[in-house]
Order: structure tokens, then sequence, then C-alpha cells
């Protein structure tokens, strides 16, 4: 009778480390955008011009992303003492659906991008994160493809 209540407590503990599960018993996957992502490279389509912009040269740009909202910092890495000084921030919440994520901007340094939904697409590879799509910012005059390529920050 004891080694049945112990393979029973066994058992039900077991089951419950796997984790979290539907209803069907598979398990949930967990969001992969979580994290601190650094941007590695920007690309601007806009008309015909392209701009390739390497983030990992005079400038830093991180983006936070947790289980709801997103924030993100850019700024020189000349402590703002030169003609490049720039500090831009951002964020708000968001909505992941497969490869598809919407992003809606409630704050921002610049004020004129507040209030806007960007949706991108999403490709995680290992610990890269590229992200593209269109940008339309009406009262900026905004109507551009953006990709961006991060790269995973490691704690």
């Amino acid at each position: 009778m004891k080694i049945k209540t112990i393979i029973a407590i066994l058992t039900t503990f077991l089951v419950s480390c796997l984790g979290s599960q539907d209803q069907h018993g598979t398990k949930k996957p967990a969001n992969s955008l979580i994290g601190t992502w650094k941007l590695i490279s920007g690309t601007i389509i806009e008309k015909n011009d392209t701009i390739v912009t390497d983030y990992t040269q005079n400038r830093s740009f991180i983006k936070i992303i947790n289980d709801s909202h997103f924030a993100f910092f850019l700024h020189d890495l000349n402590k703002g003492k030169d003609s490049s000084a720039v500090f831009t921030s951002g964020g708000g919440t968001y909505s992941l659906d497969g490869i598809s994520y919407i992003e809606h901007l409630e704050y921002c340094s610049d004020r004129n991008w507040e209030g806007t939904d960007f949706e991108f697409k999403v490709d995680i590879k290992n610990d890269t994160l590229v992200q593209s799509g269109v940008e339309v910012v009406e009262s900026a005059g905004i109507n551009r493809i953006n990709i961006e390529k991060y790269s995973r920050i490691k704690k």
C-alpha cells in the first residue's frame, strides 16, 4: 500500500514539472522574442533610395521585450559631445502571432510617432532576430520599408 502511495505522489510531482501545457497535453512554445536585443544593422528603403546603417559603430541601439511590452533606446557612443549626438527612445505594447509582430508605439521621444502601429515579420535563428516591415507615419511623412537585424544580449 505504501509503495502505491509513493508512486502516486512521484507521478503527480513529475507531471507538474512538465511545464505549461495546452488542453491537448502538448507543451506551449515559449515566446522567443522575450529578452534584450542589440541592433546590429538597419536597412531603410524609401522610394528608390536604400540606406544601410551599421549600429556597431558610433552608436548603440537596444530593444527590450517582455511578455507584453517593448522598449527601445538609441544613443551615440561619444556621450553627446559632438555632432553625432543622438538619443531616441520609445516603447509600448505588442502582439505576436506566429511570425507577425505588431508594435503599438505608445511613447516616443519623437512625439509624431506615438499612437502608431507597426506590423513586422520576424525571423529568429539562434540568437539573431530579423524584423522587417513597412513603417507609415503620416504626420512625419514616413512611408518606407525597414529591415533590422538584432543579436540577443546574453545575461
